[in-house]
């Protein structure tokens, strides 16, 4: 068991690094000058070259991808003798540090993985990140949480029915769920219930968590800012989990052993509660620890539409002002979350079944 846990998380470990990769190269070859246009473009070419070299720009890109992964990897390398001026980070330290081991006139150290600061806003990439992730993470859990719940609910009714037009309604709004684009679902909620039933919802087009006091009393929490884009955002699992729900209770329905808790005289809701719905979620779980990652990487376009504050505002905010640090590190953090389920999920299947811990 020890060696297929090993095993999943040197993949991981290799999946992370050609992320890495690919989000480098990416930004990298994209057009534009970041210094020119974090200064304006009437400035001075010295400036700008002074700019470019406290970026770190003005070196080769492969010394660039050098100082890049040396920056966000935990374990990296410096020069024992001038760490204050290490590569690429200028004076900016690492914060605590531990030498791991001294190689020659370098040494090895443990640290936080380090993802740069703003050119826009001079901040830390990891500070921005970690006050708009919660935002991003409770957005995609209450979201989840209302496809789970209202989808079993949706899957169980239209199962026991089993009515064909019922079926056919279902399979109608199944498919209707999982095609409609996340941008253009949340412009139709937004404009249904936060405009035309604006005096009925009492929702707004636009809030984050947070709102600011109108009386100059700070922020207040504000969860009803929360409802439509969850809502939104729980559109496409939701139609998965109710079509996957309804499919498996029917193949459970047709098993030797509910026809055998039928005989003993139990009735239908102890034979679909206790013995049907327990063996009919097993694939149900398994495509929501999909969705639950698919959702923190998916929100962006729902947050900027609603304007929440989570890390899709964060990511088209950095796209509009050209900050690739916050770019690449907000790339870096979805691809961890959805590495670190993948990982979670393959462990869980190998304990499920062992045959998996073989291949």
């Amino acid at each position: 068991m020890s060696a297929y846990i090993l095993r999943r998380l040197s993949y991981g470990l290799l999946v992370l690094i050609g992320v890495a990769t690919v989000v480098f190269m990416l930004f990298t070859i994209l057009p534009g000058d970041p210094a020119r246009m974090m200064m304006g473009q009437r400035t001075d070419q010295e400036t700008v070259d002074a700019i470019r070299k406290d970026l770190g720009l003005d070196k080769p890109v492969w010394i660039q991808y050098f100082h890049y992964l040396n920056d966000i990897s935990p374990l990296s390398v410096h020069n024992a003798t001038d760490f204050e001026n290490h590569w690429f980070a200028g004076k900016e330290k690492y914060g605590p540090h531990l030498t791991v081991f001294n190689l020659g006139d370098s040494k090895v150290i443990l640290k936080k993985p380090y993802l740069r600061q703003s050119w826009q806003s001079r901040r830390h990439v990891s500070v921005i990140l970690a006050e708009a992730f919660p935002k991003t993470l409770l957005l995609a859990s209450v979201s989840i949480l209302i496809a789970i719940v209202l989808g079993i609910v949706m899957g169980s009714i239209t199962a026991i029915i089993n009515h064909p037009f019922i079926n056919r309604a279902v399979l109608l709004v199944t498919v209707f769920g999982m095609s409609l684009p996340s941008f253009f679902a949340a412009i139709l909620m937004a404009w249904i219930f936060a405009y035309l039933l604006a005096d009925y919802t009492g929702l707004s087009m636009f809030g984050s968590l947070y709102t600011v006091d109108d009386f100059g009393n700070g922020e207040y929490l504000d969860l009803k800012n929360l409802i439509l884009p969850a809502i939104t955002l729980g559109i496409r699992p939701l139609a998965i989990v109710v079509e996957l729900t309804r499919t498996s209770l029917l193949d459970v329905f047709s098993q030797d052993y509910i026809r055998t808790a039928y005989a003993k005289g139990l009735k239908k809701r102890n034979v679909v509660g206790i013995h049907a719905l327990k063996n009919a979620l097993n694939p149900v779980i398994t495509a929501v620890s999909g969705w639950f990652a698919s959702l923190l990487a998916g929100a962006v376009f729902v947050e900027y539409v609603f304007d929440w504050k989570g890390i899709g505002v964060v990511i088209v905010d950095a796209l509009e002002k050209y900050d690739l640090p916050v770019l690449m590190g907000s790339v870096l953090l979805i691809a961890v979350i959805l590495i670190i389920i993948n990982i979670f999920v393959d462990i869980i299947y190998g304990v499920l079944d062992p045959r998996i811990r073989i291949g």
